[in-house]
């Protein structure tokens, strides 16, 4: 893309956005939760309470640090298996299995011919 048409590109996409922030602030809802987020940030200051406070006064039970609702909460301590990835020098018909990347003989291949090269080269193994 040349200069000039990043130029009006930019320039376009600043229009646009100009016109949805106008449009956001003559929202009434949004005029309603801005003020009620001062308020509350008002009060807060006063009485000298953080936000972790509310949330505990308002819901002991909950845990800032705990996954949302409804998210899947994996036990501490597992990783999945890596799987073995054979590869295939089509130049030697050299074979190599691997699970990481950290192999010598891989590296060698990608700094000659490319990641991108070798990893055509793969075949998952179960």
């Amino acid at each position: 893309m040349s200069l000039i048409n990043e130029y009006r590109a930019t320039e376009e996409a600043i229009k646009e956005l100009q016109a949805r922030l106008k449009n956001l602030s003559e929202d009434n809802k949004l005029q309603q939760e801005l003020e009620f987020e001062k308020k509350l940030r008002d009060l807060m200051g006063t009485y000298g309470k953080s936000l972790k406070d509310i949330i505990a006064l308002l819901d002991p039970d909950a845990k800032l640090n705990k996954a949302p609702r409804g998210a899947a909460v994996k036990p501490a301590g597992t990783k999945r298996a890596r799987k073995v990835k054979q590869y295939k020098n089509p130049h030697n018909g050299e074979i190599i299995e691997t699970k990481g990347g950290n192999h010598k003989t891989l590296k060698e291949w990608k700094a000659k011919w490319g990641g991108d090269v070798v990893e055509g080269w793969a075949t998952l193994l179960d």
